[in-house]
């Protein structure tokens, strides 16, 4: 057998530390700063060895997991494409994060038809659902699709919820770096869709001189959506019961 060429090694490499942040993510959620690297090692499957290998301590792992979350942290922020239907987008089924389909909520999110219904009543149902996308304000919008995307990737809700906490759990050479992007890529751009109801373009969604009554409502509302996923994360149900939670917030 031939040896890997270097760029076959660094495409393990990459996948491997997805595969290890994936892991720490899921055990983080359950054990908190309790988390060791034995733990992450079993979630994902792998050696011991093999994780402390790309991470000798947890602190380290944490910081990268949250800078990698950071980088995929603004697209919930982005108005849905107008070839798709916004009821398409939420209604659509998705994988919870058990790995189970998704079924539909109280309110019908990602609602499958029943096999039995008739036509009548389909067509009565996907009305419903086309009435009750079409009332969604884009924060309300923006909020089912952050809930959704927290319930697929366990590190972008850490990421919020440390987030919301100062990143107390880092030391303050890691953690003041890791607010000031924070409050560049995530808080202004929804600070500025809470006050004008459009997301800021990437050209001033960095701007990091909003007025602090701005950014405040942002992180209270941040912090309102942790506090009520958590639950339904926990529960695996957080995909299904976004369109609730975010009725419940009045969005």
């Amino acid at each position: 057998m031939s040896p890997r060429t270097k760029e076959q090694n660094e495409e393990i490499r990459l996948r491997r530390l997805a595969q290890i942040r994936k892991a720490a993510a899921d055990v983080f959620l359950n054990k908190g700063p309790l988390l060791e690297i034995r733990d992450v090692a079993v979630q994902a499957g792998l050696g011991y060895g093999t994780v402390y290998h790309y991470y000798s301590n947890k602190g380290d792992l944490l910081h990268d997991l949250l800078w990698d979350a950071l980088e995929r942290a603004g697209g919930w922020l982005e108005a849905p494409s107008p070839k798709v239907p916004l009821e398409a987008q939420l209604k659509a089924p998705r994988a919870s994060a058990s790995g189970e389909a998704a079924a539909g909520g109280h309110f019908g999110l990602a609602a499958a038809a029943d096999t039995g219904n008739s036509a009548a009543a389909d067509s009565q149902s996907g009305s419903r659902e086309t009435a009750a996308a079409a009332e969604l304000s884009p924060v309300a919008a923006a909020g089912i699709r952050l809930l959704q995307l927290w319930a697929e990737d366990h590190a972008l809700y850490l990421l919020h919820k440390l987030a919301g906490e100062g990143f107390a759990s880092l030391p303050e050479a890691r953690s003041a770096p890791l607010s000031a992007a924070f409050r560049r890529e995530v808080l202004a751009p929804l600070a500025a869709l809470l006050e004008t109801g459009r997301a800021a373009d990437g050209a001033s969604g960095g701007n990091a001189a909003e007025p602090p009554y701005r950014l405040q409502r942002a992180e209270m509302l941040l912090a309102a959506l942790v506090g009520c996923a958590s639950l339904s994360l926990r529960r695996g149900k957080l995909h299904e019961e976004a369109r609730d939670i975010a009725r419940f917030l009045k969005l």
